[in-house]
Parts: C-alpha cells; sequence; structure tokens
C-alpha cells in the first residue's frame, strides 16, 4: 500500500500569488537583464531595523555567548518581559485589560493566522472578505474545509464577502450563517479600513450568532484617521468573540527577523460535539506548546527594544516614511487619470486597473512596460479582478522612479 497524500492541497487550482509574481519577474529578468527593476509587490519593508532594536539583539546575542547568561527553551508562549510590554505599551493605553496568559509569542501573523484553524473543527462554516490575504482561504482549504473552487474562483464551502467599489470596499454582513469571520483591518489588499461603528456591527453580528472573529491588525501602526480602532478591543463585546493577531513586522521591520504575537482571550468560547462549552485560549495554547518551541530569545529581547522611547521614535520615523511613500504613489497614479484608493491608514495603494485591463495583463504591462513590480488583484480573489495593489514598502527614490516611469505609459 502506498503512502497517501492529503488531497486537499490539490483542490489549490493556482500557485501562491507571490510565488507566480516571483516566476514570472524571474523569467523577465533573465531575458532582460540589464532592466533595473523596482519591485512593489510583495508587501515586505526596506528600512533597517531601528537602532534600538539593533543594539539590544547584539546583547542578548553576546548573552546566548555566556556560559552564565546562556538561554535553552524558553516558554513557548514568550518571555513574560515581552509579554509585559506588549499588553502596558500597546493596550493599556486604549483601557483594555490583559492577563499574560492570553497573548502568545509567535515568529510570524501570517504563520498564527493560518495555524489558528487547526483548534476548530472541520465543520465550522468559514466566512472570508473578498479580495483577501490567501493565506486564510489557502490554510482551510488545505485542511479540509472548503471543498473543491466553482467556475467563478470560489471555493464552495467557505463563504465569501465582496469588497467592492460599489460598496467602499467595506464587507457586507453575511447573510447566511457563518461560524468563523476573518477580518484583515487596515485591510491588506485594498488599504481600507473600517470606521469604529462599522467594525461594532461585525462584532454585533458575532455575538448573536455564536461566531468568532480572527481579527488580523497587522497595519495597525499605519492608522492616521481618529475613527478607525488600533484594536479590535476597542469595541464594547469583542473581548467574548475576537481573537487579534499582531506583528512586529511591517511597523518595526522584523520581516527577517520574525516575531509577531496573538491575544486569545479566556472568555472565547466554543463547542465541542456534545454541546459542552470549552475555552479556546487553552486549546491555542496546547497548540502551541506541542507544535511550536518558541520564539528565540535574542529575538524577543530585540521586539521588547521597540517599546522603549528611541524605538517607538525609530519606528515612527519608518512609518512616517512608507507612508510619505504612500502618499507620492496616491497623487502620482491620480495625476495619470487611475483610480485608486487606500494608502492612507495603510501602506498599500488598490489601483483600479485602466480600460478593463484585467490585473495579470496590467501587472505584465507594468513589468515590461516600466519595469515596475506590483501585485495583480485577482491573485487576492475574484473581486480583486480589474484591481492592482501597490506597496510603499520601498525606498523613497525607487518610489519616485517607479511612478516617473508609470507617468510615461500610455494607460
Amino acid at each position: 500500500m502506498a503512502v497517501k497524500i492529503n488531497e486537499n492541497y490539490q483542490l489549490l487550482k493556482s500557485n501562491y500569488i507571490f510565488a507566480e509574481i516571483a516566476h514570472r519577474v524571474d523569467k523577465f529578468q533573465e531575458e532582460n537583464p540589464d532592466a533595473q527593476i523596482i519591485k512593489m509587490g510583495i508587501g515586505d519593508v526596506t528600512r533597517p531595523l531601528p537602532k534600538a532594536v539593533v543594539d539590544k539583539f547584539k546583547e542578548a546575542v553576546e548573552e546566548m555567548g555566556n556560559s552564565e547568561t546562556f538561554r535553552g527553551y524558553g516558554p513557548e508562549q514568550g518571555y513574560s518581559f515581552l509579554i509585559k510590554e506588549i499588553i502596558e505599551k500597546d493596550y493599556a493605553p486604549l483601557g483594555i485589560e490583559l492577563s499574560e496568559d492570553e497573548v502568545f509569542i509567535s515568529d510570524g501573523a501570517k504563520c498564527d493566522t493560518g495555524n489558528i484553524q487547526e483548534i476548530f473543527g472541520l465543520d465550522n462554516i468559514v466566512a472570508v472578505t473578498d479580495p483577501v490575504y490567501p493565506v486564510y482561504v489557502e490554510s482551510n482549504v488545505m485542511a479540509g474545509r472548503s471543498g473543491p473552487m466553482n467556475e467563478e474562483g470560489r471555493y464552495e464551502g467557505m463563504v465569501y464577502l465582496p469588497c467592492t467599489e460599489e460598496n467602499e470596499f467595506v464587507p457586507e454582513l453575511p447573510k447566511t450563517h457563518v461560524d468563523l469571520i476573518y477580518l484583515c483591518f487596515p485591510n491588506n489588499p485594498t488599504g481600507m479600513t473600517l470606521t469604529r461603528d462599522e467594525l461594532a456591527k461585525w462584532v454585533e453580528y458575532a455575538r448573536k450568532n455564536d461566531s468568532i472573529i480572527l481579527f488580523d491588525a497587522a497595519y495597525e501602526s499605519y492608522i492616521t484617521e481618529d475613527d478607525v480602532p488600533h484594536s479590535i478591543y476597542e469595541i464594547e463585546g469583542a473581548w467574548d468573540v475576537a481573537i487579534e493577531f499582531r506583528s512586529f513586522s511591517k511597523n518595526a521591520g522584523f520581516t527577517g527577523t520574525r516575531c509577531a504575537f496573538t491575544v486569545v482571550p479566556k472568555e472565547i468560547m466554543a463547542v465541542d460535539s456534545l454541546g459542552n462549552q470549552q475555552s479556546v485560549n487553552p486549546l491555542w495554547n496546547r497548540r502551541q506548546t506541542t507544535k511550536f518551541n518558541g520564539v528565540s530569545y535574542p529575538v524577543q529581547v530585540a521586539a521588547k527594544a521597540v517599546y522603549s522611547k528611541e524605538g517607538q521614535k525609530e519606528i515612527r520615523e519608518s512609518i512616517d516614511y512608507y507612508m510619505k511613500n504612500a502618499e507620492i504613489i496616491r497623487e502620482s497614479l491620480k495625476t495619470v487619470g487611475l483610480k485608486v484608493y487606500g494608502g492612507v491608514n495603510s501602506p498599500y495603494i488598490w489601483v483600479k486597473t485602466p480600460n478593463n485591463m484585467d490585473s495579470w495583463e496590467f501587472f505584465d504591462l507594468l513589468l515590461k512596460e516600466a519595469n515596475v513590480v506590483g501585485t495583480p488583484g485577482v491573485g487576492f480573489g475574484p473581486s480583486g479582478e480589474g484591481y492592482f495593489r501597490i506597496t510603499a514598502f520601498n525606498t523613497l527614490e525607487n518610489t519616485k522612479e517607479a511612478m516617473e516611469r508609470l507617468s510615461k505609459l500610455e494607460i
């Protein structure tokens, strides 16, 4: 008898979007070795780690090289010194109270948003916004919670919540019952946000329907408008129905260093097959302690430095730098007559493709004619067709050069 595969993987109908982009870019570069390609597709930061972070990182590495201060396995949930900083600096100022055992340090929000589904039954109905960060969808497909993809490009077992120009990229509440709801705001890929009142409607829905919201707040540090909440727990009642994911990647440059955290309130309940209520918090704790050995000590020390006075000053400078890029992109694209969204509370700019081009056609045009790389909207779901994502995560010089090139295209 031969070893059997997990056939759910065969339900994935296309390459992971960023792998496909890399393939096309590599092929073009091979054929055009002199082309100076500016990459504004993947949401990877370009500014270095803050000096305050690097200094503490080095100190912690030195500790690991000394027998008196060396550390082996740490707590899978994260070191208390970092968790306390998160609670005191991120949540207490918002009037949100957390206990240390409700915060779990991890190596990335991508990992946690993909792994969280493991603690829930396969018969739960999952809702996602459309367009959507692919990990939310594909991790559930891999687990066997979706069924096949239909002709519209949607997996039959999932509920899609379109975010379009018609609804100003604000998803409508599900018309049928759903159990797990993935929300990402400020949104990847559209760059749009939910106001306090709009987010409150989702919390109310979750409470009425015994649903759980999986809230990805990886871009909260880019929020500039007062009526946009930084945490879902700013909304009354969210404590019982929402799990929140955050990351040090986009605010402090940890995309290559890897550190994030997930908040799982102990009040959140789900039921077993007999209808008995079970707290979700210990289930996530068990998952992490079984499958994860924790983030390294030096990385957590470095993450703590993010909250220092100097660390906060430096990451604010980086965020402002990227948001200046976003402003340049927004205004430049408007000048050439394109419709643009986002880029106000987010480093992402969502562009409507011109002349009814499909999103891969627009990708190829920019790559071949301007040597600029973005992300085709269709890679984020069917409602992303006809749109294109450009990130502000680049140097100011590259951003200006890319916009100069685009201004010369006939589009």
